[in-house]
């Protein structure tokens, strides 16, 4: 079943495209600041209109209410194995390190890319705490070595540290800015810094 208006496609789609890249849903709130739109109860009509589409499904967790997307009962195509390649700092850059060790991923993390095209890191520090990524969640990272201005990328500095951080360039200079107030941001020229990868989503522990 297709959503009945325009509004509601654009909505779902972007929904849909905000789990993809964070790995969690979005508020209302954040919903309504993308579309420009000053009420909640306005975006909240048209979920109600695609929950009853069965489009979307909200839940009631703490007293407030969350989105989801449903998906397809589970089967050997919902999730795929991608590498954990060791921990990247949200924080102060880290030394990298690589293990054999492979984690399962939910394929709808991924939006089109590849599995083979992702790897996984452990997330170490609170640098992106702003940006609901924490200390001991995993990071999860499409493969590529070009980055768009404002981007989270996998940063690997003089070619042994790996940092997590929003990457800006500025002619000869990369600036490797946090998500967390109380932190400064980190430049470097540009020679200094290479893209590992891009943060698509992430996965945390419930315990």
């Amino acid at each position: 079943m297709q959503p009945r208006t325009q509004r509601q496609k654009e909505i779902l789609d972007y929904i849909t495209r905000f789990m993809e890249r964070h790995g969690y849903e979005p508020s209302y709130a954040q919903v309504a600041r993308h579309f420009g739109v000053s009420s909640k109860a306005t975006i909240a009509k048209h979920i109600e209109a695609l929950e009853r589409r069965g489009l979307l499904m909200r839940r009631r967790e703490n007293g407030a209410f969350g989105l989801s997307v449903p998906v397809e009962e589970a089967s050997d195509e919902a999730s795929c194995q991608v590498p954990l390649l060791g921990r990247v700092a949200a924080g102060n850059p880290l030394e990298t390190e690589e293990t054999a060790e492979t984690i399962s991923v939910p394929r709808f993390l991924l939006g089109r890319v590849r599995p083979e095209h992702i790897y996984a890191l452990k997330v170490s520090g609170d640098s992106m705490i702003d940006e609901h990524i924490c200390d001991g969640d995993i990071a999860i990272i499409e493969n590529r070595t070009e980055a768009y201005n404002g981007e989270i990328v996998v940063a690997l500095i003089d070619g042994s540290r790996a940092t997590l951080k929003r990457l800006y360039r500025n002619a000869n200079e990369v600036e490797l800015r946090p998500a967390n107030s109380n932190l400064a941001p980190i430049r470097l020229p540009a020679a200094q810094v290479a893209v590992q990868g891009i943060f698509r989503g992430l996965l945390r522990s419930v315990s």
